[in-house]
């Protein structure tokens, strides 16, 4: 089987505070909680001084440079504008993008990371009216500001990613022998549905937050809702920040859905035709998290997390939801 290198394996804690404190000129004072992440490693961290600061390490190899800096960029822009995030602190060079060059057995490994100041807050639980409104209106300031201009070398959701995707899992030898034959007709489907319903929409591109789910919400006492984690910025149609904040199928949540649109609006116009784009962009997401998944399936701790993954049951599960999905998509084409 094609094993993908394990990213983190030479990045200690010990070198990811010298790190830090090297770059930005201060010295931590020991503490170190790290924060349940795969695309990354994200660490809580404390200075002599008392403040408190989160550390992202970015995955080898997984963006370039200038997508990261577009990231970093975006952000800025974002709070420039007062709108409610937490941008990168440049170190004493005046980046926000330092590097951290490990060897290894494997031989030598960059690791680019950035620092933010920690913001509490606790993770936003919409129940009321009031709340998929305020969630609405949050996607629909950070949208103004991102169709200002574009992206030049972030991931862009449009006709050919789900096939990018098909192949990656494909070909990354993750698959189950037994359950090829059964999911590369299913993917290829998958594919095809999503590059067709992209097309028939015709939505703009736009910068996203690309991961605009509720965990990346949180709500701070006194201060509002605030966005974290742009770590996956895209281009793309506005309603992929929004569908990924329901609580369920778009069928089923026709009122929250509404009611986040409602919100936007206040802030950025929305082509409510775009809404057909849900579910097939619920299929996109499906196929780029096995995906994700089989390049870090060789990272330390990775199968205590996704228990039983790459297994011959565990394929043939992810056939059958793929299957749903589709068979949804189509039903309601009809």
């Amino acid at each position: 089987m094609n094993e993908p290198i394990a990213a983190f394996d030479d990045l200690s804690p010990e070198l990811a505070l010298s790190a830090v404190g090297e770059a930005f000129g201060f010295e931590p004072d020991g503490s170190f909680f790290a924060y349940p992440s795969y695309a990354n490693r994200v660490y809580g961290l404390k200075a002599d001084s008392g403040e408190e600061y989160v550390v992202k390490f970015y995955r080898p190899g997984r963006w370039s440079h200038e997508a990261i800096m577009e990231e970093h960029a975006f952000v800025a822009e974002l709070a420039t504008a007062e709108i409610p995030v937490v941008a990168p602190l440049a170190d004493l060079g005046g980046f926000t993008l330092p590097e951290l060059v490990v060897e290894g057995e494997g031989g030598e490994t960059v690791f680019p990371f950035a620092l933010f100041p920690k913001r509490g807050g606790r993770l936003f639980d919409a129940e009321r009216e009031e709340d998929w409104l305020r969630l609405g209106a949050l996607s629909g300031r950070i949208h103004a500001i991102g169709a200002i201009q574009p992206f030049r070398h972030r991931i862009r959701v449009a006709p050919g990613l789900s096939s990018t995707y098909s192949r990656e899992i494909l070909e990354g030898g993750s698959v189950h022998p037994e359950a090829v034959e059964r999911l590369q007709p299913l993917l290829a489907k998958a594919a095809s549905m999503v590059d067709q319903a992209l097309e028939a929409a015709g939505a703009a591109n736009i910068r996203l937050h690309g991961d605009f789910h509720r965990g990346n919400v949180l709500d701070r006492v006194g201060s509002g809702l605030l966005a974290i984690d742009f770590d996956d910025a895209a281009s793309g149609p506005a309603v992929q920040d929004l569908w990924l904040l329901l609580p369920g199928q778009a069928d089923e949540c026709r009122r929250e859905l509404g009611l986040i649109v409602e919100g936007y609006e206040a802030f950025m116009p929305f082509d409510r035709s775009a809404l057909s784009l849900v579910e097939p962009l619920r299929l996109l997401r499906m196929v780029h998290f096995m995906a994700w998944q089989s390049k870090q399936r060789s990272d330390r701790g990775f199968l205590d997390r996704f228990e039983g993954w790459g297994s011959k049951s565990f394929w043939m599960n992810q056939c059958v939801d793929l299957t749903d999905q589709i068979e949804r998509i189509e039903a309601s084409m009809h």
